[in-house]
């Protein structure tokens, strides 16, 4: 049997279409899947721009319209490029759920159920991550202030509770569709996303 790495990766270079970046995994006893650590190589200001982004297999990767996940995904890697900061990218697929859990919840929603009461009907509550990795991997890096690129209020709440200051938000609004639309009003109307009364 092969020799298990330690709960760090190297640190190494990763050119992308967005430009350079440093990549580095992290696992730990808790976790199935190593979560991701992408950081421009442009030094770090004092305040940073971070974006702790979910995993979303359907929309990051297989370019769903069901969701903004990838929409938020590619923003957020041209501005920490063009502005350096850092990605923390969590391997908790469908708000925590699962893969599977969420492809169950996309049958209920196209039975009529919003996202929120899909996952209800699933036995789980409407948002299952917890983001405690993230805060070590700032508490580690002595990153105490962020400009912060979401729309989601837990996450910034999470941050200024564990002692983070959110010096600044960055909002991300990707364009309504016919796929798209009735997610993002129920993350506004139910979840409390900062997103446009208009959509």
């Amino acid at each position: 049997m092969p020799k298990r790495n330690s709960e760090k990766s190297p640190l190494v270079r990763l050119p992308t279409d967005y430009g350079d970046f440093e990549i580095q995994t992290i696992t730990s006893k808790f976790d199935q899947f190593p979560h991701v650590i992408l950081q421009s190589k442009k030094p770090l200001s004092e305040v940073p721009i971070l974006r702790i982004h979910s995993e979303c297999f359907t929309g990051d990767v297989l370019g769903s319209k069901r969701c903004d996940c990838a929409y938020q995904l590619h923003k957020s890697l041209e501005r920490i490029n063009k502005d350096g900061g850092i990605l923390i990218y969590l391997r908790q697929e469908g708000r925590g759920i699962g893969l599977h859990s969420k492809i169950e919840a996309y049958a209920l929603q196209d039975q009529g159920l919003d996202t929120m009461e899909a996952n209800k009907a699933l036995g789980f509550e409407y948002d299952e991550r917890e983001y405690s990795i993230a805060l070590s991997i700032l508490k580690e890096k002595n990153i105490n202030q962020v400009r912060l690129i979401t729309n989601n209020p837990g996450k910034i709440n999470f941050l200024i509770d564990n002692g983070v200051e959110v010096k600044e938000i960055i909002s991300l609004i990707k364009p309504t569709d016919q796929y798209n639309l009735k997610y993002l009003k129920t993350k506004r109307d139910k979840m409390g996303h900062k997103l446009p009364k208009e959509i």
